[in-house]
């Protein structure tokens, strides 16, 4: 019996979405794991927090926490928090812009908490709320998933899950600042998808915490 063309793409597309599924009571794990651990680690964080927020405040008397919209879970857009680690004016013209490395726009306090990664302790409080989970793709805004998507449709399927504060491609491949990155980005976490576990989420938790401890830039 011979298939159409037609039938061939459908059964790609059937066998694309069986290699990124993720079962329900996985999806569960992972989310109960994220909710305790999310209040634990705020709590435990909390006078971290604060000596930054002092910090951020004392260098140039702007805000704190710096908000921008990404796009998440299912496709949609939520608003994730970051301990602001540029000038309040770092993208005057309105033009998205992505941090190079040693850009101009960092202040003092924010090149450090960069380079240490503590800029991005706000998020877990997207955690809790559920806009996100320790481990997943890192989030993008829409120009940049629009710029990522016309070079490779199968970001789309990144969307099956949350996105995360931690992710093996940002251990492995650090901040993305060229489309090669974003790209290279891309094919980790699809495969962290298709390979997924949650013991393989403890491993990069694990992994990324002792990168931040020991000092290692990534």
């Amino acid at each position: 019996m011979e298939f159409t063309q037609e039938q061939k793409d459908t059964s790609m597309k059937d066998d694309l979405l069986d290699v990124y599924y993720v079962s329900p009571l996985r999806m569960g794990i992972k989310r109960l794991f994220d909710i305790v651990f999310s209040v634990v680690g705020m709590v435990i964080l909390s006078p971290l927090y604060l000596w930054i927020s002092m910090k951020i405040r004392r260098e140039d008397g702007g805000p704190v926490i710096f908000s921008q919209e990404r796009i998440g879970f299912h496709g949609e857009t939520f608003v994730m928090y970051k301990f602001r680690s540029m000038s309040t004016d770092a993208e005057k013209d309105g033009i998205p812009q992505l941090c190079q490395e040693d850009d101009e726009r960092l202040t003092k306090v924010g090149k450090f908490l960069r380079e240490h990664h503590l800029d991005e302790l706000p998020q877990l409080w997207n955690v809790l709320k559920g806009d996100m989970s320790f481990v997943g793709y890192r989030p993008e805004r829409k120009c940049f998933v629009d710029m990522i998507m016309e070079k490779n449709r199968d970001y789309r399927y990144l969307y099956r899950m949350r996105p995360g504060l931690f992710s093996e491609a940002t251990l492995f491949n650090g901040y993305t600042d060229t489309m090669e990155k974003m790209l290279e980005r891309l094919r980790l976490d699809l495969k962290y998808i298709s390979d997924y576990s949650f013991w393989f989420d403890i491993k990069i938790i694990w992994l990324t915490a002792y990168s931040i401890i020991s000092g290692r830039k990534f």
